[in-house]
């Protein structure tokens, strides 16, 4: 992991991983609370992944997305998963917060598709390699802190 660009994707890479898990149990979860839980700690890793993109790539880069078009997407569809994952936590039967929980899952990972084809791409052109590696290394030191403030 060289480079934020690469970082992100080895995450997404990991974070699918773990969607998979969550799939596989998902249909047989009957207590409310359980699907709650997934989802809560499926919302977790989102925030501070797309906190992570926010504060070191996408802020260096918003003249270049926003010509584009692709901020304002980016936006959307961060707030499209968050509103799911909020749902699932105001869910009231298992059954619709199972729906709503496989469905902030597919939305991440469409997004995640959508980052590494269209936005990542943009990055690597619009940044020098050092600035990239850089920002790798402040993505680094930035969930090393946030780890050590939840233990």
């Amino acid at each position: 992991m060289n480079t934020i660009t690469e970082a992100l994707v080895v995450e997404h890479d990991v974070f699918s991983a773990v969607f998979g898990l969550i799939e596989r149990v998902l249909p047989d979860l009957r207590a409310l609370a359980e699907v709650k839980r997934l989802a809560g700690l499926v919302e977790g890793m989102l925030q501070r992944h797309a906190e992570a993109e926010a504060s070191l790539v996408y802020v260096a880069l918003d003249h270049v997305l926003q010509d584009q078009g692709e901020i304002d997407r980016l936006h959307q569809d961060h707030q499209e998963i968050d509103l799911r994952l909020k749902q699932v936590q105001a869910a009231g039967e298992p059954q619709e917060a199972r729906r709503l929980l496989a469905a902030a899952l597919a939305a991440s990972r469409q997004h995640f598709d959508f980052e590494e084809e269209m936005v990542f791409p943009m990055i690597e052109k619009a940044l020098q390699a050092e600035t990239l590696r850089e920002l790798a290394k402040a993505w680094r030191r930035q969930g090393r802190a946030l780890a050590r403030q939840s233990v």
